[in-house]
């Protein structure tokens, strides 16, 4: 069984995103500049999509923050691999 957990912590989001190769990034051409766009991680490991502009976590926890966002995640797969599955969520 698979469970997910939450936060807003960035100590947290850091460690499990640099754990699973991970990098800060937002999506090209979603803003209203090019310093605007959708908040994502990418794993460049796992993807050769071009749309995805890497970001330093500085303003990438700027961007979260104020947007008031909470990470939701998982540890593990059911079958125990470690799971890269995590969405962005409205902080409540």
């Amino acid at each position: 069984m698979s469970n997910s957990n939450q936060t807003h912590d960035h100590s947290k989001i850091k460690n499990w995103v640099e754990e699973r190769n991970g990098v800060p990034a937002r999506i090209k051409g979603t803003g209203k500049s090019d310093a605007d766009g959708l908040l994502r991680i990418h794993f460049p490991d796992n993807s050769d999509s071009d749309d995805f502009e890497e970001m330093d976590w500085e303003d990438f926890f700027r961007d979260f923050d104020d947007n008031k966002l909470d990470f939701l995640f998982q540890e593990e797969k059911a079958n125990g691999e470690k799971s890269t599955f995590h969405k962005f969520i409205e902080r409540s």
